[in-house]
């Protein structure tokens, strides 16, 4: 998103500053458009952050304010002036925009199916009955129920680096990821 109140005129010789979250997942993103905008001439570098969504590792994000809180200090850094623009996965992006701000652009979109990850198991068939499958999404939980009614299905709180520690530490016997 960048302002729309003001936008910096972007120029050849202009420094671009990307805020970032500081999962593997964001910075992977954000480096992504930085190599992006450098072969098209551009000097970018990127400003690490930590967003409040990041924080909260132990409650669901809908129940403590929702998508915005992946974007809130990133949109802040913005409007202060310590960034130009910045790089969201679009599910983290509220439907309302605060005032002052454009989606810009929308990057070409990667492979959109979900995939299971488990350190035992090759598949979802190959649970046992009961295993404990985490997501952090209602559409999948629905999908999960539906192909296997058995399962436990637990919440699953945290950026991508939190979820996969909390498969590896047995938390769950699988996990569904975007």
């Amino acid at each position: 998103m960048n302002s729309v109140n003001g936008p910096k005129q972007v120029t050849k010789l202009s420094k671009l500053v990307i805020p970032t979250r500081e999962s593997r997942l964001a910075l992977w993103q954000a480096e992504h458009v930085k190599a992006l905008l450098a072969q098209r001439g551009h000097d970018v570098s990127l400003l690490s952050m930590t967003t409040k969504g990041d924080q909260i590792l132990d409650r669901s994000l809908s129940k403590v304010g929702g998508k915005g809180l992946f974007v809130k200090e990133l949109e802040v850094a913005i409007e202060e002036g310590h960034a130009d623009i910045a790089v969201h996965s679009l599910k983290d992006v509220p439907m309302d925009l605060p005032e002052g701000f454009a989606l810009a652009c929308v990057m070409e979109r990667e492979d959109p199916r979900d995939a299971f990850v488990s350190n035992t198991y090759s598949s979802l068939l190959d649970l046992p009955q009961g295993a404990t499958v985490g997501t952090s999404s209602l559409r999948r939980v629905v999908l999960l129920r539906a192909q296997r009614p058995d399962l436990k299905i637990e919440p699953l709180p945290g950026n991508l680096d939190t979820r996969l520690r909390k498969l590896d530490e047995g938390q769950y016997d699988g996990i569904i990821l975007a």
